[in-house]
C-alpha cells in the first residue's frame, strides 16, 4: 500500500478467523461507542466507506468495515464463496465481536449480504442505510455486467484482463478520481488470482431460474419485511449504470417512510461524487436517536 493510499486509509485493520479464511476489517472508534457495520460490494472493499469512517468516528461511534472474503485484504480462499456462504461469515464476524445492537450500512452486493443478515437477526439491527443496492430479486442487468458473466469468457475478461474492477474507476463515478483513490480502489486486485473472487460475485448473480443463489436471494427480499420498522436512510446516486431507478422505487416501496437523500449528479459510487454533501447528512442521521 502507497503511502498515498495508507493516508487515505489510515486505519487499525484486525482478523476475524471466519471458516473460509481470515476476514480482515476496519474496527475505528471508541470500542464503547455504539456499533455501526458497513458492508461494502463488488468490486471495491472497505476503502470504499474510509471518508464515512473517519467522521462516525469523530462523532463517537465505533465503525466495522470488513472486507469480504476474496475481497481487500482478506484472505483469497479457492472456494466459490455464493451469497448464503458471505451472509454466514459476516454474521460470524458479529458474534466474534460480540455486537448484540449494531446500525448497518450497506453497498452494492453488501445489500444482499447485510440486509440478509439483517432479516435473519431484526432483533440485533438498529438504523439502516440503504445506497446504490439491490436485495431482492431482479431481471434488470445491465448488457456490460451480462457479458461478465458469459462462460469462460466472462471469467477470462475479469481476471486476466482485470475487466471489472479497472472500469469501474470510471464508470461508477461520473467526477473522475484523483490518482491517489483510484490506486486505492485498486489496490487489492494487481493480479488475475487476486480478482478470482471479483469474477465469483458476478458469476453469482442469479439471474436463471435454476440458478443456486435464486433461492436465498429471493428469501434476503421476502425478509425485509421484518425491517419494515426500522429507521432507515436511502442514499442514493441516480446516474448509477448498475442499480438504476427500479432498484430505488423498489426500496422506497418496502420503505416507504424512509429518510431520503437522492443525488441526481451521482453515480454507484455516491460518496466519492457527493462527499460531504452526502456524509454529513449520513452521519446525523445516525446521530439522531
Amino acid at each position: 500500500m502507497s503511502p498515498e493510499v495508507k493516508a487515505l486509509y489510515p486505519f487499525e485493520v484486525r482478523e476475524y478467523p471466519a471458516a473460509d479464511g481470515v476476514m480482515r476489517f476496519v474496527d475505528h472508534g471508541p470500542k464503547d461507542g455504539p456499533a455501526v457495520l458497513l458492508l461494502h460490494g463488488n468490486p471495491s472493499w472497505s476503502f470504499l466507506w474510509r471518508n464515512l469512517v473517519l467522521k462516525l468516528g469523530k462523532a463517537g461511534f465505533r465503525v466495522i468495515a470488513p472486507d469480504h472474503l476474496g475481497m481487500g485484504l482478506s484472505d483469497r480462499p479457492a472456494k466459490f464463496l455464493r451469497l448464503d456462504d458471505r451472509i454466514n461469515a459476516v454474521h460470524g464476524l458479529v458474534d466474534f465481536l460480540g455486537l448484540k445492537k449494531f446500525d448497518i450500512g450497506v453497498h452494492d452486493w453488501g445489500g444482499a449480504i447485510g440486509l440478509g443478515l439483517a432479516g435473519r437477526m431484526p432483533e440485533r439491527i438498529g438504523k439502516i442505510l440503504i445506497t446504490n443496492t439491490g436485495a431482492f430479486l431482479s431481471d434488470n442487468i445491465p448488457k456490460r455486467i451480462a457479458v461478465c458473466r458469459l462462460p469462460f469468457i466472462g471469467r477470462f475478461l475479469v481476471e486476466t484482463f482485470n475487466a471489472f474492477a479497472w472500469p469501474a474507476t470510471w464508470m461508477a463515478v461520473q467526477k473522475p478520481m484523483n490518482k491517489a483513490v483510484k490506486e486505492g480502489f485498486l489496490f487489492p486486485y494487481p493480479t488475475a488470482d487476486s480478482r478470482r473472487a471479483v469474477a465469483d460475485f458476478v458469476a453469482d448473480i442469479p439471474m436463471e431460474q435454476n440458478h443456486p443463489t435464486r433461492t436465498v436471494l429471493a428469501e434476503v427480499g421476502e425478509r425485509l419485511v421484518l425491517l419494515k420498522d426500522k429507521r432507515v436512510m436511502i442514499l442514493w446516486g441516480l446516474r448509477d449504470f448498475c442499480f438504476d431507478q427500479t432498484f430505488l422505487a423498489e426500496f422506497e416501496r418496502r420503505f416507504p417512510h424512509s429518510q431520503k437523500l437522492i443525488f441526481s449528479e451521482a453515480g454507484h459510487y455516491v460518496l466519492e461524487d457527493a462527499g460531504d454533501a452526502a456524509i454529513d447528512p449520513v452521519v446525523q442521521f445516525l446521530l439522531n436517536t
